[in-house]
């Protein structure tokens, strides 16, 4: 998760909203349903409505830095057996625990505008491909090789494209689809800057194919500053590649099983960009709101290691009293990027120490109520 620094925010108090809220079956029966499928004007306005104003950020954050973040997704689909809403952050690695719970909806919850462009790149990029050989085409302007087909494993699929050559003439003519998809199929308004920073995020796919790595340089890099990533981070392709503790790959290009379910999510526009701080005034409680008014749950949060920042910034209880708002059962889950350093002790640790963690988000919300979580090493020593 990209280090940043946020802007204290004042503290709501809601009256009546009960930590850990769950709907009762009464109330179920008059909620209006999640939609299985928005409008393009409906999708465009509930992520505009549900955001915040664009944050600070000191770092760009195009790929997942956590090497371990497949790790838990078993034991994740037995804590939660049943997915109703999928809250996240940050990038793509949200669609691997989307294809694992397969949950009628999610929003992915990011301080930077940047995240949403450069999931709206993803949606437009996934709904233009057939299949998976044809996204990784797509996204890192390459010709698709032959031989590739429905039974490929990820392994095959990125081996049979690192022979392929970047083609700069494809990288252009798949610039101007995406913006056609967005602006002139979906309707999305989106700005000129919007639009210039869209290109830039997408010039880096292209610029480091699939060796892009997270990237700890500065944000507002521009489209077209070289050296994107650090190398001891894990590539794209390495992340794809990755398979849970037990061996398994699941990423969301591990099988074509996968990339059609996560393409039928973004064709329905069931997966919305907001942009928010974890612990700012409005964002995580209106998506609550959204949830609690369709006779929802938020089944699974993916937080990576945020909670670190809001500890550093002194806003980690602003941050605790909006989960609290949010509508969950005894199955709701923390999916954390955690570490060894400040505390934890299960068994999912990377070479580093760094590991990811699962931690249940009703007992979160009752041991900081009580006043037993106060430094982000009680977050990490929690996680199991």
């Amino acid at each position: 998760m990209t280090p940043r620094r946020l802007l204290p925010v004042p503290v709501l108090i809601v009256v009546g909203l009960v930590s850990g809220f769950s709907l009762g079956p009464a109330a179920r029966r008059g909620a209006t349903p999640l939609p299985d499928k928005l409008g393009d004007q409906e999708f465009w306005k509930l992520s505009a409505d549900l955001s915040e104003p664009n944050g600070f950020f000191r770092s760009e954050n195009l790929v997942s830095n956590e090497h371990s973040f497949q790790y838990v997704i078993p034991a994740l689909q037995k804590m939660v057996p049943s997915a109703s809403v999928y809250l996240g952050v940050a990038p793509d690695q949200n669609f691997t625990y989307i294809v694992a719970l397969k949950p009628r909806m999610a929003f992915i919850v990011d301080i930077r505008r940047g995240n949403l462009l450069e999931h709206l790149l993803y949606k437009a990029l996934i709904e233009m491909s057939a299949d998976r050989a044809d996204f990784v085409s797509r996204l890192f302007s390459k010709k698709r090789p032959a031989g590739l087909s429905a039974t490929s494993t990820v392994v095959e699929l990125f081996t049979a494209f690192d022979r392929v050559k970047t083609s700069e003439d494809l990288y252009k003519e798949n610039v101007q689809a995406v913006t056609n998809q967005l602006v002139k199929r979906h309707g999305f308004a989106l700005s000129p800057d919007d639009l210039e920073q869209l290109e830039s995020i997408y010039f880096a796919f292209f610029w480091e194919g699939p060796g892009l790595r997270y990237s700890s340089m500065p944000s507002g890099f521009g489209g077209r500053n070289r050296g994107f990533g650090g190398s001891n981070f894990p590539s794209y392709e390495d992340l794809m590649m990755q398979t849970d503790w037990e061996g398994q790959s699941r990423s969301y290009l591990a099988s074509e099983e996968n990339f059609r379910f996560l393409k039928r999510m973004e064709e329905r526009n069931l997966i919305v960009p907001v942009v928010g701080n974890f612990a700012g005034p409005k964002a995580l409680r209106a998506v609550g709101q959204y949830v609690r008014e369709h006779g929802a749950t938020v089944s699974a949060f993916y937080v990576s290691n945020v909670e670190q920042y809001l500890f550093q910034d002194g806003i980690f209880d602003d941050f605790a009293r909006n989960v609290a708002t949010l509508p969950v059962d005894a199955s709701s889950t923390f999916i954390r990027s955690v570490s060894g350093r400040f505390g934890y002790t299960g068994g999912y640790q990377w070479g580093d120490g760094r590991a990811t963690g699962l931690d249940a988000i009703r007992g979160f919300v009752r041991d900081f109520q009580a006043g037993r979580i106060r430094s982000y090493y009680d977050v990490n020593a929690r996680s199991k």
